[in-house]
């Protein structure tokens, strides 16, 4: 079985390691690129996906443990049940492995196919003249003016190297006095299109990468210099902010003077061509002050996350077909939104529905001149949000709009920071973050005044962001409800958003910080106590990361018990399944397929009266302990059917799920000869569709 040749062996007593759990991740997504039956232009989307998840794993998780390398041996035993050393080589070990995997793809199966099919990127040796004359064209037009040369011993400026960027690093001779220089240039793939077309015969499309044309020319930028050698080279650095003190001063500063240090982090990985020679390699080793765990090996182009930029001039044949995002029934039988949810809470299930409905959520609001109060919290918006111009329609109306914004998502932070400010000076009220927590939570509330005088509370509760852009490749859920007791809960959690007012019981809704660990923990001993009683104890879970011990100890003891335990678990996962004793009740797969799996689902038997939670929270530690999530039941009986049927075709699936074995490797699903194919992704779309043409 294929999926098995990239084997992870660590496991610390009863809990695999994250880290290594998370590459095995995305391997799984490695793989979809050498699928078959994913058309291949997909494919290669898939290896730029690979790409841009090591970039990122690199510039988090690994600068974080070459953090820890820092303290000795005594404090970090005090804090990592780990050695971070060994992690390190083991993490490199892995990668280097599926690397050589992800070269051997790339060029013997996708660009391979690709060229079939008619699209060629092109070697500076394989271009006719009349190609080479229009890349130098575009050269000196369009490139040359980006291209910032350093040349070490004689530029004045200091040597520094941008977190991400590409460059090469060179050996130069120079032509009047012999000696020998080192250097390094700029690839300005962060302004120019990282692919160019080139003129190319009928029925066949050439292309060439930025990289080569500038190797093709750097006469123009070396011209008193024989260039011996020419090796692309990036630096990954620490990309977490490091904010030491989020309890005094203005936070907000802080995090704007993070973001201009972000790109002076420490190297996490210095990528560099294999073929590089010993010489300069060394050389610059000892200018970036870097030690031998810093260098990564890797091919001739780095950052191929940029295969995203590479145009499809064949058409859609080599491309996903495409789905027409549903409308919903329920809801288009209303003029209003909120006539709709009046009538019955509404479900919406993402990138299925059209994200319109979540618009037509705020842009009602904003207009409708009953409603007298919005809040929101957002933690990655829409570069170009609609829902933030909604919300700026609203402040503008004389509504009173309250926005929590989350300055510490990730890589978000400066959209974030400049939405905020573009929402405040329309009127509508900022709140920034929290000291020492992040809120992940995805709700909002619009208070309506009805006929009668009273205030009622429509609420949107999601597994995912308020951002239009992902809810077109994220699988997530949004709920609509106007009921009372959820709008209570929810208007209370604002309230200590906005003002620390310390909210009431929660009876209704799972909050981190709160009751989310206390819920969670009663449910499950709920289904360990019915199965005691000679019951049924059945638990489904679907989550991006679990990783929080508690919570993996909390079903342990729940498979020991006899509890019957399914899980569906993207990415990060902790827990290890199938153990005798311990966890042989247990079972996780996980699905990669064209949409990424975000909806965190929580489902519990419960005898036969069945209870359903949704939300923004992973069973991590950092989200029940460290942030602000919410988890919300789903209380209509057509709803929580609906969200049952899409769990079990999730748990059929045979073409995009593996089973997870003890070591967290990915292992095919056998399937018997005649036996049907269930692919969840799919088959969700069919369902979905189906309810909607019932009505």
């Amino acid at each position: 079985m294929e999926e098995q040749k990239e084997q992870i062996t660590e496991t610390t007593n009863q809990y695999f390691d994250r880290d290594l759990s998370w590459l095995t991740f995305n391997y799984r997504v490695l793989k979809e690129a050498q699928s078959n039956d994913v058309p291949l232009f997909e494919r290669l989307k898939f290896l730029a996906i690979y790409s841009a998840n090591q970039d990122e794993f690199f510039r988090v998780r690994v600068a974080n443990l070459r953090n820890y390398l820092k303290l000795d041996k005594k404090k970090i035993n005090k804090v990592l049940d780990y050695d971070p050393a060994i992690l390190l080589k083991n993490i490199h070990d892995r990668i280097q492995k599926q690397l050589t995997e992800f070269g051997d793809t790339l060029r013997s199966k996708v660009l391979l196919e690709l060229e079939k099919n008619g699209l060629f990127i092109l070697s500076p040796e394989q271009m006719n003249e009349d190609q080479k004359a229009a890349s130098l064209y575009y050269f000196k037009t369009k490139i040359l003016c980006y291209l910032q040369p350093y040349v070490f011993g004689q530029s004045s400026r200091e040597h520094f190297l941008d977190n991400r960027s590409l460059y090469f690093g060179l050996r130069l001779r120079n032509k009047y006095s012999g000696v020998i220089d080192n250097a390094y240039l700029n690839i300005p793939s962060n302004i120019i299109p990282r692919f160019f077309k080139l003129p190319s015969p009928n029925v066949q499309f050439h292309y060439i990468f930025l990289d080569d044309i500038i190797r093709m020319n750097l006469d123009f930028v070396f011209p008193d210099y024989e260039i011996l050698e020419c090796q692309s080279i990036k630096m990954n650095k620490d990309a977490d902010l490091n904010i030491e003190d989020e309890f005094s001063g203005d936070l907000v500063e802080k995090i704007q003077k993070q973001i201009e240090k972000r790109n002076l982090g420490v190297p996490s990985r210095f990528l560099y061509d294999k073929e590089m020679s010993e010489e300069l390699l060394s050389f610059l080793k000892y200018s970036f002050d870097l030690i031998d765990e810093d260098l990564v090996p890797g091919g001739h182009y780095h950052s191929l996350f940029d295969f995203f930029q590479l145009p499809n001039p064949i058409g859609k044949s080599i491309e996903y077909p495409s789905l027409k995002p549903l409308r919903n029934y329920k809801i288009d039988q209303h003029r209003s939104i909120f006539s709709a949810i009046d009538q019955s809470d509404q479900m919406l299930h993402f990138p299925y529905h059209t994200y319109n409905y979540v618009l037509q959520f705020f842009n009602q609001a904003a207009i409708d001149p009953h409603v007298l109060e919005l809040k929101v919290t957002f933690y990655r918006m829409a570069s170009d949000s609609l829902i933030g111009n909604a919300l700026i329609s609203a402040a503008k109306n004389e509504k009173k709009v309250t926005v929590f914004m989350e300055l510490k998502a990730r890589f978000d932070e400066e959209n974030n920071l400049r939405w905020a400010e573009k929402m405040q000076k329309a009127g509508v009220k900022i709140i920034y973050s929290i000291p020492g927590l992040k809120v992940h939570a995805k709700v909002a509330l619009v208070k309506k005044k009805t006929e009668h005088g009273t205030i009622k509370n429509y609420c949107f509760f999601g597994t995912g962001n308020l951002n239009e852009k992902t809810a077109s490749m994220y699988g997530d859920h949004g709920l609509l409800t106007c009921d009372q007791s959820m709008g209570e809960e929810l208007d209370d959690l604002f309230k200590y958003l906005i003002k620390r007012k310390e909210p009431a019981e929660f009876k209704n809704l799972l909050v981190s910080q709160f009751n989310i660990i206390d819920g969670f923990t009663k449910l499950i001993d709920r289904e360990i106590e019915n199965v005691k009683n000679g019951k049924k104890g059945h638990i489904i879970i679907k989550l991006n990361n679990l990783e929080e011990k508690g919570m993996i100890d909390k079903l342990y003891n729940a498979s020991r018990a006899g509890v019957k335990i399914e899980m569906i678990i993207r990415s990060i996962c902790c827990l290890v399944p199938g153990v005798p004793g311990m966890s042989e009740n247990i079972t996780i797969r996980r699905i990669v397929g064209r949409f990424l799996e975000h909806s965190r689902i929580i489902w519990f038997h419960n005898d036969g009266e069945d209870e359903l939670y949704m939300g923004s929270a992973d069973w991590m530690k950092r989200n029940l302990r460290s942030r602000i999530e919410v988890k919300f039941p789903v209380k209509d009986p057509e709803l929580k059917s609906q969200v049952r049927e899409l769990l079990k075709i999730q748990l059929k699936d045979n073409t995009k799920a593996v089973m997870l074995d003890q070591q967290i490797n990915n292992i095919p699903i056998v399937k018997k000869v005649g036996q049907r194919l269930y692919n969840a992704q799919l088959d969700t779309y069919e369902i979905i569709k189906r309810w909607e043409e019932m009505g």
